[in-house]
């Protein structure tokens, strides 16, 4: 398999070899389902939490006698049907909502995302984001070059989640240029997630040998 490397400018520069393994796995909607639960589960902070009738205060004193008053009767004031009563089958914070992720199931995901995305055309390989200044009008020119490639048209106006920018090391000046871009993510290739890759349309990968390389030893 082989795809087009552009420049930032948009303009072909080369092409490069991709492993079938991580661009031509079949899609398994089932698995990147299961790993999207639960990363979503890891991520949760469980802090929401409600009393019960055990946790409630008061309730001591029988409210009125069992016979007699004409009322129906009742026990406890902090029965759930009360007023101020503990609450039935409430969120609680004890709950763990934690699952255990395979990194082989994790990798797989990862890479039947992308064969995916490349398939539909919405990953671009630029050799590197190299901004001469550090504005953010830089950001929207290399944003409107990367639209003039075939596919990725609406790259730069699209308003939410246009584009994930994977840079193969941690460079601030473009983390500086982008981050006024509401709708462009910014970050390093090794720290990708299934959750980031569906979130955004496109994935712009930079430094795509060094990039492609790590991605694939993912499955060893």
């Amino acid at each position: 398999m082989e795809a087009k490397i552009y420049n930032q400018t948009g303009k072909s520069v080369g092409t490069i070899a991709l492993p079938t393994e991580v661009f031509g796995a079949h899609w398994n909607g089932d698995l990147v389902h299961q790993v999207l639960v639960s990363e979503g589960g890891n991520a949760r902070n469980n802090i929401a939490h409600v009393k019960d009738r055990s946790d409630v205060r008061g309730g001591g004193k029988k409210p009125w006698k069992q016979k007699g008053t004409g009322r129906a009767r009742h026990g406890s004031t902090r029965s759930p049907i009360w007023v101020g009563g503990g609450v039935t089958h409430g969120p609680t914070n004890e709950k763990d909502y934690t699952r255990k992720i395979n990194k082989k199931m994790k990798a797989a995901a990862i890479y039947a995302i992308l064969s995916q995305k490349l398939k539909n055309g919405e990953i671009i390989f630029v050799d590197e984001i190299k901004p001469t200044e550090i504005k953010t009008k830089e950001a929207k020119v290399i944003l409107s070059s990367l639209a003039t490639i075939s596919g990725c048209e609406d790259i730069a106006t699209k308003r939410k989640n246009a584009a994930f920018i994977a840079l193969g090391k941690k460079d601030k000046d473009a983390e500086r240029v982008f981050s006024n871009i509401k709708s462009v993510f910014i970050g390093e290739w090794r720290n990708i997630t299934p959750s980031e890759l569906l979130k955004y349309k496109y994935i712009v990968v930079s430094h795509p040998e060094e990039s492609v390389k790590f991605v694939a030893s993912k499955i060893k």
